[in-house]
């Protein structure tokens, strides 16, 4: 007698096959067909295939790779489908005509599925997504089509995580229903592949760009130890390991690192140009950039630091009496009210917490920034580490960055900085959280 669940896993892999099939040779009608059916699994635009962890995304997009570059990339020996030299390939193997038909395919493939609700940042077994691909394969059209379709997603989900859900009722009578699905499905994504929210700061992220500031709950002490989430409470309790190099939490997770010193020395010449002026630092860490801020003699220096080891090893290297400077010790939601309260302006802000979500900074430059920065001449800037873990991530959140700044009432400029060398960096460090060649350093300042 057959066995009914072996012949059902038999008819879902030969589902999750024909999808790939077709995305793979860019068949739109037949693609329609299969995502319309309910042969496949749940939502066919996300199957998946066992062997290659490839979603139907990254096959549209893989199936533009020519047979040379694919043999070059596995004769190089290149991790994680990069290649050895570290450029991208473009596809001189094959007739022009030929393959920019191959790559408009691709375009509408892909748009169909994004329309389907495919998911943009899922990883296949090589750790890359759909976007991975195409910058590697140098297919710029593909590559900004997941860029913008991320962009989409966490602008969808940030909105969604300030309303209320509505009532099934008045669910019914609003529109925009497949947009919240998309974004459901894609929260539901990056809530399994990713461990907390993707920094602006120095905090590990792990796949995916979506923020959460949910903590850590029951069950299991053991597993919150053995893949720890990167919270602010979480932090702001543990104990820290200061080295002369790097400041560790209890996590083994890098809080800040001195190869960070180059981009604080020029953020800091960015903001304080000449001498005199007043500066507000919210986060001091390793005060890398409190010492380069020093240098410039502020008339005034105020530092918000949340964590009572930071705040102790300030004591102890004498930050208290440094000229101008004052240390609030808190975090700057409950400093900055008072600030406020008390009249207190900057010429210049700079922003480098740990472990704190998107929503917390976009609440920082949408609602406190303007309390405390001079209106006239006023400029203020951030770590950028949002998403740096890949580059598609820290491109899409760029893209998200500026349009949050745009409705913030700011302007910002970006200036490209060469990271240096990072081999051996993340000894002794839990993930690397930094992994692309350029930082994009922050300028803003209030729009005319």
């Amino acid at each position: 007698m057959a066995d009914p669940l072996n012949e059902l896993d038999i008819d879902v892999d030969l589902a999750v096959q024909e999808v790939l099939l077709a995305v793979s040779q860019h068949d739109i009608s037949k693609l329609r067909r299969l995502l319309r059916s309910n042969d496949a699994a749940n939502n066919p635009a996300n199957v998946k295939d066992p062997e290659t962890g490839y979603s139907p995304l990254h096959a549209a997009i893989a199936a533009c790779e020519s047979e040379e570059e694919g043999e070059e990339a596995k004769t190089n020996g290149a991790p994680n489908g990069v290649y050895a030299n570290g450029e991208t390939k473009t596809h001189s193997g094959e007739p022009e005509q030929e393959q920019e038909s191959t790559v408009q395919s691709a375009v509408q493939t892909v748009k169909l599925l994004l329309q389907e609700g495919a998911i943009w940042n899922d990883l296949d077994l090589n750790n890359e997504t759909p976007g991975c691909i195409a910058r590697r394969l140098g297919l710029k059209e593909l590559y900004e089509m997941i860029v913008d379709a991320g962009v989409r997603a966490e602008l969808l989900l940030n909105r969604l995580d300030g309303y209320e859900a509505l009532s099934d009722e008045e669910m019914e009578d609003e529109e925009g229903e497949q947009e919240q699905e998309a974004a459901e499905t894609a929260a539901s994504n990056t809530a399994e592949e990713e461990e907390s929210a993707p920094q602006l700061v120095d905090a590990t992220t792990a796949t995916a760009t979506t923020t959460t500031t949910t903590e850590q709950t029951e069950p299991a002490e053991a597993e919150a130890e053995a893949d720890p989430n990167v919270t602010s409470s979480r932090y702001l309790n543990s104990d820290l390991t200061i080295q002369n190099d790097r400041i560790l939490d209890r996590d083994q997770n890098g809080v800040m690192m001195s190869w960070e010193t180059s981009i604080m020395s020029k953020s800091a010449a960015q903001l304080l140009p000449t001498p005199g002026l007043r500066i507000l630092n919210v986060g001091h860490g390793m005060g890398i950039i409190d010492t380069f801020f020093q240098s410039q003699s502020p008339s005034a220096h105020h530092i918000i630091e949340a964590h009572p080891t930071v705040l102790s090893e300030m004591k102890r290297k004498g930050w208290d009496t440094k000229p101008g400077v004052v240390i609030h010790e808190g975090k700057w939601q409950d400093i900055l009210p008072s600030l406020v309260a008390q009249g207190e302006m900057f010429d210049a802000i700079y922003y480098d917490t740990f472990a704190e979500s998107y929503a917390d900074f976009r609440e920082f430059f949408q609602e406190q920034v303007i309390g405390v920065l001079e209106q006239e001449g006023g400029k203020w800037g951030f770590f950028n580490g949002m998403g740096a873990d890949r580059q598609i991530s820290y491109d899409v959140y760029q893209k998200v960055v500026e349009m949050d700044l745009f409705e913030g009432g700011f302007d910002v400029q970006w200036e490209e900085i060469e990271v240096p060398k990072l081999e051996g960096e993340w000894d002794g460090v839990r993930r690397p959280y930094w992994s692309i060649e350029k930082y994009r350093l922050p300028l803003c300042k209030f729009m005319d």
